[in-house]
């Protein structure tokens, strides 16, 4: 009873209703406006059907995650530090240490998350409602199953009894995970100077646009959500493709007819379809130079 007050007190009124809400809110129109001023891909689909689409599909996957996700986490973080579950429980380490090292665990964990729902069939039917947008903005970051978001509970609450963070750091990566989010997945054209520093150390819009490609290879990288460090140790970064050379989506869904709410809620309970166009034709690419290295 006592971890549930806890989680009530601090969670719903404090950390995230009070300040990381309106933070969220207020990123998510900055990098609207900013996309739309400074496109960084030419749009294929009519952006306006787009958006009220994943909207729709963005408020099953809130309230899941308003629901269900963070408050298991929050509840697992107090579970864990009261029967001292977990890394950071054990080690006993000044507070701005396991700070940084519990942040980190978080990120490497979404990391493993992210790589799991393209590698098992069963994840990515519902992760597949993501990524066959046919265009990448900011309201991509919003489009995802509520599916999804439910069978994360178990992973990222079994990442989370495993480092043993705080349930204020959990809340603070929280919004930050999804601020993050809506930033690398916004359309919005940085000056290729500065996004060249950020993508040293973070996910950008145009690195984030290479893992959106119809191509397989490119599709298979660049899964890290802020830092993408995590990307470059398991060697899974991949910058060198042009972005005016990026078709986005997936292949086998091309149509536009099919990219409506009820489709999109159905589609993880259907067969997959296979990676190549509906010609019969599997995109393919041939880059150039270092994979690491940022192109235009």
């Amino acid at each position: 009873m006592e971890a549930l007050e806890l989680v009530k007190e601090y969670f719903y009124f404090e950390i995230l209703d009070k300040y990381g809400g309106p933070v969220i809110a207020a990123c998510l129109l900055l990098f609207f406006f900013a996309e739309s001023y400074r496109r960084l891909r030419k749009l294929k689909a009519y952006r306006w059907r787009r958006i009220k689409t994943n909207i729709g599909v963005a408020f099953t996957a809130v309230m899941a995650l308003r629901l269900l996700l963070i408050p298991a986490m929050v509840y697992l973080a107090v579970f864990a530090e009261n029967h001292q579950w977990g890394l950071l429980n054990w080690l006993n380490l000044p507070v701005w240490m396991s700070f940084i090292l519990g942040f980190l665990l978080l990120d490497y964990g979404n990391y493993l998350w992210h790589r799991l729902n393209q590698k098992i069939n069963f994840l990515w039917r519902f992760h597949n409602v993501h990524h066959i947008d046919l265009d990448l903005d900011v309201s991509t970051a919003l489009r995802f199953h509520f599916g999804e978001i439910i069978f994360s509970v178990f992973f990222r609450g079994f990442m989370i009894l495993l480092a043993g963070p705080s349930y204020w750091l959990v809340l603070i990566y929280e919004v930050i995970f999804e601020t993050a989010t809506l930033f690398h997945h916004s359309n919005w054209q940085l000056p290729y100077s500065v996004e060249k520093i950020f993508s040293r150390f973070i996910v950008t819009p145009r690195m984030h646009g290479v893992h959106h490609s119809i191509v397989h290879r490119e599709t298979n990288s660049n899964y890290s959500v802020i830092f993408n460090w995590w990307d470059r140790i398991h060697r899974s970064i991949r910058l060198n493709i042009p972005q005016d050379e990026i078709n986005i989506g997936v292949p086998s869904y091309r149509d536009p007819g099919e990219q409506k709410f009820k489709n999109l809620l159905l589609m993880p309970f259907q067969q997959p379809r296979p990676w190549q166009l509906p010609n019969g034709e599997i995109p393919l690419r041939k880059s150039k130079g270092k994979k690491s290295r940022l192109v235009p």
